[in-house]
C-alpha cells in the first residue's frame, strides 16, 4: 500500500475502523464496521458522509480574462451548453474523443471568472492532457491541497445548515463559496447517489476537522465505496471504466439529456466538438446499442461481464452487463447492460450466470426515483 496516494481523511478512516482497498491509485475506505447494507440504507434514510478526495479539481480560466471566452473554448471539447451556463451554476458533461467516445464524465461549474471542473480520479491524467491540448487560449490548473467530501441523503441539508446557515437556499446544481471558521468551502448542491446533498471542497488542512464536525451529528454516518456503488447503481448512474469509456458514445450511454438543443443539429452552436459526426448522427438516427436497465428475476445478481442472450438456449450474445449487484433499497438485484435499442421495456432476456441462463426484465432507469432538490 506504500505506493498508493492518500486523501486528507486517510487517518480518520483508520480511526473509524474502515476496511481500506486500492481504488484509482488511492487507499480508500470500501466500508466501515456497520457494513455496506447499513451504510446504503442510512444514506437513503438520513445522511451519509463520503470521502471523494481522490477526485480531481481543475480550474479553467481564459487567458483573455473573459468568462465568455473560456465557455466557448470549453465547448470545443465538451458537447454541452457552457456559454449559457449562469454564474453560480454547474452542469454535468463529458470530454469526447474524435471517435465520439467518452474520455471522462465531469461536473463543470461557472464561478464567475473561471470554471471549476471535477474529474474522475482514474482519468485525471487523460483529462488534463485533453484540456491542455485543446485549450491553448486558457490556463488549465489542477487545484492542489484541497480535499472533497460528499454529504448525501434527506438529512444532508439540515446537517450542513448547522455549519453553513444558508445551505438550504442552494438549489440543485447551485455552486457557491462559503466560510466555515474562516475557511473557504466550495459547495455544490449535487452528488452521485440519487439523493439530495452537497459536495464540499475544503483545504486539506481542515478536511478532517470538517468531517469530524459533521460526523458528530446524530444523523451523519461515514459511508464507503461499497455503498457509494450500490447507491449510484440504484440511481441508474454511470461509473467510468465500467458503463462508459473511450469507445462508448454519450448517446449509447443514455446521456443524450446532457446535450442541450443549442449544441445539436439545427442549434445555434451545433457540433464543433470531438466526435460530433458520430454523436449528432446517433442523436438523429439512434445508436446501434443502448444502456438499459435490467431486473433479474429471483435473488441472484447479474454482475459486470455477464453475457445477455435473447433466448433461454442457443444464439449469440446480444449484450453484456456493465454494472450489477443487489439494491438494498429496492430489495432486489439490478443491472445495467448494453443491448439492442429496439427491445421494448418489459421484454425478458437471459443472463449467463455460472453457465445457467437466468431471466431478467428490461426496465426503465433509475431503479429507484431520485430525490434531488429541484
Amino acid at each position: 500500500m506504500a505506493d498508493l496516494n492518500r486523501t486528507a481523511l486517510h487517518a480518520l478512516h483508520l480511526r473509524l475502523g474502515a476496511k481500506m482497498v486500492p481504488f484509482a491509485g488511492y487507499d480508500m475506505p470500501v466500508q466501515y464496521p456497520a457494513g455496506v447494507l447499513k451504510e446504503h440504507l442510512h444514506t437513503r434514510s438520513v445522511a451519509g458522509l463520503f470521502d471523494v478526495g481522490h477526485m480531481g479539481q481543475v480550474l479553467v480560466t481564459a487567458i483573455s480574462g473573459r468568462q465568455a471566452d473560456a465557455a466557448l473554448a470549453l465547448e470545443r471539447l465538451v458537447p454541452v451548453d457552457l456559454a449559457g451556463l449562469a454564474e453560480g451554476r454547474q452542469r454535468y458533461g463529458f470530454l469526447t474523443n474524435e471517435a465520439g467516445g467518452i474520455i471522462d464524465d465531469l461536473m463543470i461549474a461557472n464561478r464567475g471568472d473561471h470554471f471549476l471542473i471535477v474529474v474522475n480520479a482514474s482519468r485525471k491524467t487523460e483529462d488534463l492532457a485533453a484540456l491542455r491540448a485543446g485549450l491553448p487560449d486558457c490556463d488549465v490548473a489542477e487545484v492542489p491541497g484541497r480535499g472533497l467530501i460528499a454529504l448525501q441523503g434527506p438529512g444532508a441539508e439540515a446537517a450542513l445548515a448547522r455549519l453553513v446557515p444558508d445551505a438550504p437556499e442552494f438549489a440543485f446544481m447551485d455552486v457557491g463559496i462559503r466560510l466555515w471558521q474562516g475557511v473557504e468551502l466550495w459547495i455544490s448542491r449535487s452528488g452521485y447517489t440519487g439523493e439530495d446533498g452537497f459536495e464540499i471542497s475544503v483545504p486539506d488542512a481542515f478536511a478532517e476537522a470538517l468531517a469530524e464536525r459533521l460526523l458528530e451529528m446524530p444523523e451523519v454516518a461515514p459511508i464507503g465505496l461499497g455503498a457509494r456503488d450500490s447507491l449510484r447503481l440504484e440511481a441508474g448512474l454511470c461509473l467510468y471504466g465500467h458503463d462508459i469509456d473511450e469507445e462508448t458514445s454519450p448517446v449509447e450511454a443514455g446521456l443524450s439529456w446532457a446535450i442541450q438543443k443549442i449544441r445539436r443539429t439545427g442549434g445555434a452552436r451545433a457540433g464543433g466538438f470531438p466526435g460530433a459526426g458520430r454523436i449528432l448522427r446517433e442523436l438523429a438516427e439512434g445508436p446501434a446499442r443502448k444502456r438499459r436497465g435490467l431486473r433479474p428475476e429471483g435473488r441472484a445478481p447479474m454482475r459486470e461481464g455477464v453475457e445477455i442472450y435473447a433466448g433461454e438456449e442457443g444464439g449469440a450474445p446480444i449484450g453484456r452487463v456493465t454494472s450489477g449487484g443487489f439494491g438494498p433499497s429496492i430489495e432486489a438485484p439490478m443491472a445495467m447492460a448494453y443491448l439492442p435499442p429496439d427491445l421494448p421495456e418489459g421484454s425478458t432476456v437471459y443472463g449467463d450466470v455460472r453457465g445457467k441462463r437466468l431471466p431478467a426484465r428490461i426496465v426503465p432507469m433509475p431503479f429507484r426515483p431520485a430525490t434531488f432538490k429541484r
